[in-house]
This record gives structure tokens, C-alpha cells and sequence, in this order.
């Protein structure tokens, strides 16, 4: 089952500057690890060493947040939509 990876631009130097690649599984889990493996480097800068999302990372399945889902157990269908999108902080009024 093959879903889309939307990739933001400071990632897309381990995906050779695409900014969306189709990778294979059917959770949201399986997906990232896929991505991961077939794009060294990117692993490290999803996922803590315990094998949770990093806390700035946000990830969407269709446009939902992960975390109000099944986080990295929700389920993909085929054409499904990942999207990896960093927290943004900082700033002053």
C-alpha cells in the first residue's frame, strides 16, 4: 500500500530535495520507518531513541494530527497523505 510523505524543505536534503516521496505501509508507523530506511539520515530527526516522535515534530495523516488519532498506530489506506510539518516557536510581539 503506497502513501505520499509530504517532506519539509530543511528534511529534503536526505530525499535528494523531493519534496514528496511515496513509501510503503499501512500505519503511520510503517510508513516513517520506510521513509527512514530508504532515506538514512531522517530517522534521526523524527524520532527520539526511544522510537517516539520528537515533540517538534508534527505529523498529519489527511490533514489530522497524529495525535488526536492513533498516533504512530493510525491506520493508512492506499493514496493516504502523510505530511511532516516542524513546530515553529519563538519570536516577539
Amino acid at each position: 500500500m503506497s502513501v505520499q510523505v509530504r517532506i519539509p524543505t530543511p528534511l529534503r536534503k536526505f530525499t535528494n530535495s523531493l519534496e514528496s516521496v511515496a513509501v510503503e505501509g499501512t500505519t503511520v508507523g510503517e510508513a516513517l520507518q520506510n521513509l527512514a530506511e530508504n532515506h538514512p539520515g531522517i530517522k534521526q530527526r523524527l524520532f527520539t531513541d526511544e522510537g517516539k516522535v520528537r515533540r517538534f515534530v508534527n505529523i498529519f495523516a489527511n490533514e489530522e494530527d497524529i495525535r488526536f488519532l492513533e498516533q504512530l498506530d493510525t491506520t493508512l489506506e492506499d493514496g493516504d497523505e502523510l505530511s511532516i510539518v516542524p513546530a515553529i516557536a519563538g519570536g516577539a510581539a
